[in-house]
């Protein structure tokens, strides 16, 4: 029996078709928060059903399906269920909006738009139907809302395993870093920006102000808006490294000794080996790496 749940008359419902889908094996999984939330846009005469995921790649289906016949397509997950998505949404000539219900790892996404967190406020939001145009930006012609990086960190990326992952949530990605921090060979990249060549040991593309969580990457981005920005750290020894997350958790990263943050359209990251690749917190393969912002962006639900 579903939960009894307050009726939501204070708002105007202008999203009367809503899919929430979820993928039932990821640990942010709590079919009793979902089960409220659908309760709450059933009791204000909206028609919601809920989709679990059985395989990879399943959001991207159907987020490309021509006869998605939504007003609101609600991912119930982290950032690469967004990913998904919006890959999705590459092929589908008019998508629905895109809804968010954090439930992932990181939700680094839900930081940058400012998403509820209760079963009621996200109800609220999703009925409401407020949205604000999600730009995003192509790694290797792939979409990423957030950032793409090559480096330390997708090695990390890379060498989780998806059981810690579950298990753990980010304390897998902290354990990792250390086993991997003592027997990794660095490379030197070499990132040509705009007709602009940098070198540094790790570049981050990033689409958005925060990264890894909370931590405040680029003040001056925001995924609302048109623009990606390139941050290239030029030395990854432990000192270095030590100094990078002290100012990351400082909000002064972009003003760190040996960082260089910038805004660019075009972006080509080389190496001597290939590096890891990482976009949205999922691997995506190694460098070489072309990055630019996408044409247009989708809509997205927002408080």
């Amino acid at each position: 029996m579903s939960p009894r749940a307050p009726r939501l008359s204070p708002v105007e419902p202008r999203a009367r078709r809503v899919l929430i889908v979820a993928n039932p094996t990821s640990g942010g999984y709590d079919p009793r928060r979902l089960e409220r939330i659908m309760t709450y846009l059933r009791n204000a005469e909206c028609t919601v059903d809920l989709h679990l995921t059985s395989h990879a790649g399943e959001i991207e289906s159907l987020a490309a399906d021509p006869l998605l016949a939504l007003d609101v397509l609600a991912i119930a997950g982290g950032d690469g269920s967004v990913n998904e998505a919006l890959t999705g949404f590459q092929r589908n000539d008019a998508p629905p909006d895109l809804a968010v219900i954090p439930a992932g790892t990181a939700n680094v996404l839900a930081h940058e738009l400012g998403l509820p967190r209760r079963p009621l406020a996200i109800a609220r939001s999703i009925l409401a139907h407020r949205t604000r145009p999600l730009h995003f930006g192509l790694a290797n012609g792939h979409p990423f809302v957030l950032m793409a990086s090559a480096g330390f960190d997708a090695e990390v990326v890379h060498g989780v395993p998806l059981s810690l992952k579950r298990k753990l949530g980010k304390l897998a990605y902290v354990l990792t870093a250390l086993r991997i921090g003592f027997t990794r060979r660095s490379s030197e990249m070499q990132v040509d920006v705009d007709g602009q060549t940098l070198s540094g040991k790790l570049v981050v593309a990033t689409n958005g102000r925060f990264y890894g969580g909370p931590f405040v990457l680029c003040p001056d981005a925001s995924v609302t808006t048109e623009g990606l920005h390139v941050l290239v750290l030029q030395k990854d020894d432990p000192v270095s490294a030590l100094r990078f997350g002290l100012a990351l958790m400082l909000g002064r990263v972009h003003k760190a000794r040996g960082v260089t943050v910038m805004a660019f359209r075009k972006a080509r990251v080389l190496a001597g080996f290939p590096v890891a690749v990482q976009i949205d917190g999922d691997p995506f393969g190694t460098t070489p790496l072309d990055l630019e912002p996408a044409a247009t962006g989708y809509s997205v639900v927002v408080p």
